[in-house]
This record gives structure tokens, sequence and C-alpha cells, in this order.
């Protein structure tokens, strides 16, 4: 961000305080005005002639500066994931506690992995049954990522939030 005397141009186009337009304006006679109000000559872009500059409010540029890196930054990550652990044999009450555990994540914007243990070679059905329907009951906030993986012990399947 340029400000101040950072900014090199010998005119600028200058926007007030409240965003009326005060023209182009030479660069000495927007730092005085700066002055004047006890606020900041903010450059917003070098690819036009002559740049438009802002009077902005003394630390407030630099406050949305930051905030908007910050939204780019949130915006590049992946959403983070959590793990819901089942077993085949789980009770109805259990099943649609955790079914609203992993509609919530869901809803905030975390993918949900859905685990299931398993204990014996026969669980492997059960557990596959027991994801693809929640993988349904899920479909209106989440939708799957990956197939139903079973290998070893577990069983996986994971949701991504739906936008």
């Amino acid at each position: 961000m340029i400000m101040n005397e950072q900014i090199k141009a010998s005119e600028v186009r200058l926007v007030g305080l409240d965003g009326e337009d005060l023209g182009v304006v030479s660069r000495e006679e927007a730092l005085a005005l700066a002055c004047r109000h006890k606020v900041d000559l903010v450059c917003e872009s070098l690819f036009s002639s002559p740049p438009p500059c802002r009077l902005i409010g003394r630390g407030a540029a630099k406050e949305r500066e930051s905030r908007q890196r910050k939204d780019e930054r949130t915006q590049g990550q992946a959403p983070r994931t959590k793990e819901i652990r089942l077993t085949p044999r789980i009770e109805d009450h259990d099943y649609e506690t955790k079914l609203r555990q992993a509609e919530k994540l869901l809803r905030e914007g975390s993918a949900v992995q859905l685990v299931v243990k398993l204990a014996g070679s026969k669980e492997g059905t059960m557990a596959k049954e027991l994801l693809e329907r929640m993988g349904k009951e899920l479909s209106a906030c989440g939708k799957r990522e990956t197939g139903i993986q079973v290998s070893g012990k577990q069983a996986a399947v994971r949701l991504l939030p739906v936008r």
C-alpha cells in the first residue's frame, strides 16, 4: 500500500473523506489537505494516470489492508476436516446424535470424515450400509468427496460442505 510521501506522481485524482470526488489535484495540494484534516493519503492503483488516491482516517487504511489479506488467506485454505467415529452396530439414538454433529460441522464449513471402526470381517458390509445411509441423510448440507473406503479395521467416507 502506497501512502502519503511514498506517492511519486505529480498529480492525483483525489476522493475526499466522505467519498466526494475532488478532481485532479497536485500531489503537494493533496498531501497538504491530508495534513490539514489529520488523515492519510492512500494511492488505490498505480495502473492509471493520474493515480486515484483517497483521504482515509489514520490507521484505517492499514486495518482495511490487513483485513483484506486475512480474507484472501482464509479463502485459499481447504476446509478443516473433523472426524466422527461410529460403530457398525450403533443404536438409533447414538446415530441421530452423530448425524446432528456431522450436520452442524458441515453447516459451519468444516469437512467431515465419517469413520466406522470394524471388529470383525463381517462388519464391512454393515459399515458400508451405515455410511451410505448417513451420506444420504446429510446430502442437503454435504456432498461426498470420496467413495466409501473399506480397508482393514475401518470404513471411511469424507464429506465436504455444500456452499
